[in-house]
């Protein structure tokens, strides 16, 4: 392993960096905010869906730099996550080739990855809603990683799982970069987020 490797948390600090700007950016000069940042809507795909669920999960306890500060916690609405790698030793018992050159470069050589398992994380906050996509077609990474983490954060909301928890697993048939080309992909993003408005002004 080469000494100036750049190993996780790294990737997502990068990563809650910029969402804590997002809470704080006056926008373009001239142009004023050109968003609403009491209000976020944020998508992970792949690895980047690791990165978020470690961030607005509490992963304090292995990554304590991944607290988001108050007002990104209570300005993010709801987390998208596509074709997410959110347990990474059940990822490696059913693709043992990605550990050398994918896993171990972002997260040290280790004889585990447990503990960086977002599957395990607890809520850090129970008003964000949650959406998993996964595609069937999608042979780089399984549908398991998304049924555990769907599971998981059913499991942490308890009552309110119907409410703040969906998923869709089942629309999608493209291969794992390919479903964000699609318009279906847009098409299911859109409703959940206009599902979200709708549960607003009804409230």
């Amino acid at each position: 392993m080469e000494d100036n490797s750049f190993f996780h948390p790294g990737h997502a600090e990068d990563i809650l960096q910029f969402l804590t700007f997002l809470t704080t950016w006056e926008g373009p000069q001239g142009l004023g905010r050109v968003y609403d940042a009491r209000r976020l809507y944020l998508m992970g795909h792949s690895c980047s869906a690791h990165m978020l669920a470690s961030i607005f999960l509490d992963s304090s306890s292995i990554s304590p730099t991944l607290s988001p500060p108050l007002p990104l916690l209570c300005a993010t609405q709801a987390i998208i996550m596509s074709e997410g790698i959110y347990d990474i030793d059940l990822l490696l018992s059913h693709f043992p080739p990605y550990r050398e050159w994918f896993i171990e470069p972002a997260f040290r050589p280790l004889q585990s990855y447990v503990d960086f398992s977002t599957t395990k994380f607890p809520l850090r906050s129970s008003h964000i809603r949650w959406l998993v996509i996964h595609s069937k077609g999608d042979t780089l990474v399984d549908q398991l990683q998304s049924e555990s983490m769907y599971k998981h954060l059913c499991k942490l909301n308890e009552a309110a799982a119907g409410t703040l928890i969906a998923k869709n697993t089942d629309e999608l048939d493209g291969e794992h970069n390919d479903v964000l080309r699609g318009k279906e992909f847009v098409d299911i993003v859109a409703s959940f987020i206009l599902d979200d408005f709708s549960r607003i002004l009804d409230i």
